[in-house]
């Protein structure tokens, strides 16, 4: 009864404060949007200057989407570049094709560049195709007995099928990432939220006052949890249905799935909120813990792959609850794995919440011993 009446007081208190109920629930779905637009516009048409090519390289090029600007006279390529605007310009040398990048957009610079040699390619595959279509109607002429031989045409050749393990030839970028932000956001505001709020009612000496009466340690813990938990709960299902009915994250797998790992790592980070409010004493030292403990585990949670990491920062990654929730919802939503695959990672979480917990219970030794 204690804790639920701990908690029934955290629940009125959390009701009374908006802003922190709008930092809870909006705050993520403001972020979200905001990168689900910033990566998600790839239509990217590069413009690109060609001076003393041939037709079928520009024709090449525009196939693919590469909005060609044509030159015959001669100019300063550099000057030229910034003066139109362009971000590449091609031209030959001696039968060689010379490419000027501008490379303000080093993603768009390595597009151009393989779009360039796409176009090449075809050309030497259109040209190779056409002599040796020559050469069989030669071979045909000096033997007629070999006049049965078909004659090769570009359509012979055959074409390279591409299929995909997971996600189609229209993934983007965000598509990867989003699994990973939509979690990590979880996270992020969970923590601050309750790491904040516990930290309030230390400040203010409620806290003192709670452990001055009979309730013991581990029920304060748990109403704590109980109580800020709940809104945890409502602000994963938020940002959950948010991301996946209204910015049409992929889902490949089971979204009950998708809600259970997000609602995991949501304990982790009140828990872990909890626990670090205890060894703060103001807000701002509170704040001081983003960047030693929260930033870090976005890097560790996939976005950058952590197999690439030296030894050492891969043994960090694997201290990191990011990591293995990050392992999980990418699993569950880009690759649609079942929860056998995930199981493992959904164990490894609790414990940390678990721990977590422990140590917040121990953490309040030093109120009063019960």
């Amino acid at each position: 009864m204690r804790v639920f009446a701990l908690a029934k007081r955290i629940v009125i208190q959390m009701l009374r404060d908006k802003r922190a109920l709008a930092l809870m629930m909006i705050a993520p779905l403001f972020i979200i949007t905001i990168l689900h637009y910033l990566f998600s516009n790839e239509d990217v048409t590069p413009r690109v200057g060609v001076s003393h090519t041939n037709d079928s390289f520009i024709e090449y090029l525009k196939e693919q989407d590469v909005d060609v600007v044509q030159y015959d006279e001669n100019m300063k390529l550099k000057s030229t570049i910034e003066d139109d605007e362009l971000d590449a310009m091609v031209t030959m040398e001696d039968d060689n094709y010379v490419i000027i990048l501008k490379n303000e957009q080093t993603g768009t610079s390595k597009a151009i560049e393989m779009k360039v040699k796409q176009s090449i390619a075809s050309i030497q595959k259109e040209k190779q195709t056409s002599e040796l279509s020559s050469f069989i109607e030669e071979i045909k002429q000096m033997a007629p007995q070999l006049a049965q031989l078909p004659t090769l045409a570009p359509e012979d050749i055959p074409e390279v099928e591409k299929v995909y393990v997971y996600g189609d030839e229209e993934t983007t970028f965000f598509d990867q990432l989003a699994p990973i932000f939509v979690s990590f956001f979880v996270f992020f505001f969970v923590f601050i939220i309750s790491g904040i709020a516990i930290l309030r009612e230390r400040t203010s000496g409620t806290l003192e006052r709670l452990v001055a009466t009979p309730i013991k340690r581990r029920d304060i813990v748990f109403g704590y949890i109980l109580g800020y938990g709940l809104f945890a709960v409502i602000q994963t299902l938020i940002v959950v249905f948010y991301a996946i009915r209204v910015l049409d994250i992929i889902l490949i797998g089971s979204i009950w799935h998708v809600i259970l790992i997000n609602l995991v790592i949501a304990f982790v980070a009140l828990t872990l909120g909890t626990l670090l409010s205890a060894f703060a004493n103001s807000e701002f030292q509170m704040m001081q813990f983003i960047p030693l403990i929260i930033i870090p585990q976005i890097f560790f949670a996939g976005i950058i792959p952590v197999d690439t990491m030296e030894n050492w920062l891969q043994f960090i990654a694997k201290c990191m609850p990011m990591y293995y929730a990050g392992n999980a919802i990418v699993d569950v939503m880009y690759k649609g794995l079942g929860f056998e695959y995930i199981i493992i990672e959904l164990f490894i979480l609790l414990a940390f919440g678990f721990s977590f917990m422990l140590l917040n219970i121990l953490a309040l030794k030093k109120y009063r011993r019960i």
